[in-house]
């Protein structure tokens, strides 16, 4: 409409200047060197215009002439350009069709009509890959880094091989680089995140996490599992090194970060046993046996230094299982105390009340003791012995991604490398685990006499 408009008003532009000038008649008389012309004005506008309609002509004329050689190559190199792209495009679904010749074949075409390798190299190492190649990729992936606009790309696609090859210290190291370029890529930090803790470095892997967090690659319930796990890892390698302050310190944040998680309850609580803060211990295990009670939790709190003798522990651990008189675990550990006590009679009235048609290993193990120290009754011991080898499974720590167990708690599992996925329950088709007080299994915080 616009366009219209302006036609019109153009054009009525012209011919009322026509007009004006054809009413006012009138003659020119133009004189040069004896030359003389006379005519009429409309007659020399006339002339004027067709003049300089005829110029402009020319003059594109002579511009397209001499543009026309950089058009022709401007239409080859867009035509080359676009060659080029259909390559580079061909080749990438190639690669994603797992087309190893093709890719190959299009990466060598799309370099060749494009000429741009940081367009190209990233195709080209892919198309070494799929052919097994990797020395050729890796070379590919190094001279990406050359470039700013490509070091990021190459940095993901090293990354990515050392990962495949098992690499994890080059990986952990070409991770760190990546996250110095992009640190907020959730990717990059999930990979870091991993890469620390399959090599053990729990600190860094820590500080990762929690920028994790915050830049919303795990949500809060996840990054709140993840933390626990990884103060706990942290706990216990302090305990490597015989930093115990220390280890008490980490156990003391993952049991705050999740306040019923066992595992950071029955660490902090070995931690607590390990530098005298009995007190504490023993109100944390007696707050915790109502929910979850441990057998690990039951020695630590029977094993204080003020438990004189064996009716000492007898009696604090009837007033341990008072605090949840239906869990099998508190009749257990109290049976466990009144046999270490040759109280024999009272143990067994516990022991049968738990019944004893499907008992587990760990009770039928005590039977076995009990035949032997009341009564010194070897063949009823015998029975028991061979009942605890074919018992059903004790409780352990089962991870609840692959189902992995362990005898002990881990921050990492072996088998799947889930972070804190191991839990406190009886395992499915796996052999038992011992969890007798006597002789002592395998613990997470070894219970070792109190520092002074």
């Amino acid at each position: 409409m616009i366009r219209v408009t302006f036609f019109i008003l153009v054009a009525a532009a012209f011919i009322f200047a026509a007009v004006w000038v054809v009413e006012r008649p009138g003659f020119v008389i133009l004189t040069w060197k004896g030359w003389q012309v006379s005519t009429e004005v409309s007659v020399l506008i006339f002339i004027t215009i067709l003049f300089l309609v005829i110029f402009g002509l020319l003059y594109r004329i002579w511009l397209g002439l001499k543009r026309t050689p950089a058009v022709i190559i401007q239409a080859r190199q867009r035509r080359r350009r676009d060659r080029g792209y259909k390559a580079l495009t061909q080749g990438m679904v190639a690669v994603a069709a797992g087309d190893a010749t093709e890719a190959r074949h299009q990466a060598q075409k799309a370099n060749g009509l494009l000429g741009e390798p940081p367009l190209t190299k990233l195709l080209s190492a892919q198309a070494a890959q799929l052919n097994g190649d990797e020395e050729s990729a890796k070379s590919y992936f190094n001279e990406m880094l050359k470039r700013p606009e490509t070091s990021f790309l190459g940095l993901r696609g090293l990354l990515m091989q050392a990962q495949r090859n098992g690499k994890n210290t080059e990986a952990l190291e070409l991770a760190g680089r990546a996250h110095t370029l992009k640190p907020k890529t959730p990717w990059i930090l999930s990979t870091l995140f991993d890469l620390q803790l399959k090599e053990g470095e729990w600190g860094q892997a820590l500080k990762t996490l929690d920028q994790a967090i915050k830049n919303k690659t795990f949500d809060q319930a996840q990054g709140k599992k993840l933390r626990t796990a990884v103060f706990l890892a942290c706990s216990l390698e302090a305990a490597k090194k015989k930093n115990f302050t220390e280890a008490f310190s980490y156990a003391r944040k993952a049991q705050t970060e999740r306040k019923n998680y066992l595992p950071a309850i029955v660490v902090l609580a070995g931690f607590m046993n390990k530098i005298g803060k009995t007190k504490a211990m023993e109100k944390l295990i007696e707050d915790t046996w109502g929910s979850t009670p441990h057998p690990l939790l039951a020695r630590y709190y029977a094993n204080v230094p003020k438990s004189k003798g064996a009716l000492a522990i007898v009696q604090r651990m009837e007033h341990l299982r008072n605090k949840n008189l239906d869990h099998p675990e508190s009749h257990i550990a109290l049976a466990q105390s009144l046999i270490e006590a040759q109280i024999w009679g009272a143990a067994r009235v516990l022991l049968e009340g738990l019944g004893l048609k499907e008992a587990p290993a760990r009770v039928c193990r005590m039977m076995a003791k009990l035949e032997e120290g009341q009564n010194r009754d070897m063949e009823k011991a015998h029975y028991w012995w061979v009942r605890a080898s074919d018992a059903a499974p004790e409780p352990t720590w089962v991870c609840e991604d692959c189902g992995a167990v362990r005898p002990t708690w881990t921050p990492l599992c072996s088998r799947c490398d889930a972070v804190g996925t191991f839990d406190w329950r009886t395992p499915e088709h796996t052999k038992p685990v011992s969890l007798a007080f006597n002789p002592e299994p395998e613990v997470i915080v070894p219970v070792l006499p109190r520092t002074k």
